[in-house]
């Protein structure tokens, strides 16, 4: 038998309007990758598992940047940093900078009524509308929750959501 991860996350349910569909699909692939990274061993966690040097916790830190920056206009001076995380970083706090980016996050979100209307504008770039933006986080969580799952397998047979 496979081992699980610690937590096993549902994906949202159907029916609801579009704005909740989005906001759910995004929340779930958050708790999918947020639950890649808790109780996962040191140091592999934070190891590279390929040859980019990408890691289970930097995926988390890259996010929480990520989330910061596109949601809440918080600048990013170098990416490639944002997928290394420092020796002194610790999975719960990582975890859990990611968990309250997000909740900051989600707040923005709940502001929109209309999801045609301009999402905030990141350092740099040209608005987009909120629902090009929910999609994009969507496609960006999804894109790094499906790395998470596969070098969470490889360092300890953890597979699920």
């Amino acid at each position: 038998m496979t081992a699980r991860t610690k937590k096993d996350v549902k994906p949202p349910q159907t029916g609801a309007d579009e704005k909740a569909t989005l906001v759910g699909f995004l929340d779930y692939l958050r708790d999918s990758i947020a639950a890649k990274a808790e109780g996962a061993p040191e140091p592999q966690v934070r190891t590279a598992g390929v040859p980019s040097g990408t890691s289970v916790l930097g995926l988390i830190k890259h996010l929480t940047c990520v989330e910061g920056f596109y949601f809440l206009g918080e600048p990013v001076k170098n990416w490639a940093a944002t997928m290394r995380p420092g020796p002194e970083e610790t999975v719960e706090d990582l975890v859990a900078a990611y968990r309250e980016t997000v909740s900051r996050a989600n707040q923005v979100i709940e502001s929109y009524s209309d999801l045609t209307l301009p999402a905030p504008a990141p350092p740099g770039k040209q608005p987009s509308s909120m629902r090009w933006l929910l999609v994009h986080m969507i496609e960006e969580t999804g894109r790094h929750a499906g790395h998470a799952d596969i070098l969470r397998e490889q360092i300890d047979g953890a597979t699920g959501r």
